[in-house]
């Protein structure tokens, strides 16, 4: 998958759609489960919006900071790290929850296999960086 030139207008769009649809989205991710999370961010302290794909582990949600394979954390994983609470749309339904990221290599490993199952681009989001992709979970 190359990223959009544009990634704000992008994500801007993908939030219309998910809004306006109860969480259905089209194009690159259509069929996959997509949530909208909101961060604080870490500098600046205004709310951050975010699309991503995720899976569940349970009554847990699952998401992969992976930046498709960027050198670097997105900005989002940034922002829980030094703000846990954060809010999560998934489907018409808006809750806090609180994020963790999982330290325990084996856990992060199994989570991450279960990203790659649901969407087959994350396994080659770890063949383009040297750094381990932060798997976080998000609990109500």
């Amino acid at each position: 998958m190359t990223a959009p030139a544009d990634m704000n207008a992008f994500n801007n769009q993908v939030v219309e759609e998910f809004r306006a649809n109860d969480g259905v989205v089209t194009g690159m991710f259509e069929g996959k489960n997509v949530l909208l999370l909101t961060t604080v961010g870490a500098k600046s302290g205004q709310e951050r919006l975010s699309p991503l794909v995720y899976t569940r582990d349970g009554d847990r949600l699952v998401i992969a900071a992976s930046m498709g394979g960027a050198p670097k954390n997105p900005a989002w994983f940034h922002n829980l790290v030094a703000n846990p609470k954060v809010t999560v749309e998934v489907g018409s339904e808006k809750f806090e929850a609180t994020a963790t990221v999982i330290e325990d290599r084996a856990e992060r490993d199994r989570l991450y296999a279960g990203m790659v199952a649901h969407a087959e681009g994350f396994a080659d989001y770890e063949t383009k960086t040297t750094r381990v992709i932060p798997i976080v979970v998000l609990e109500r």
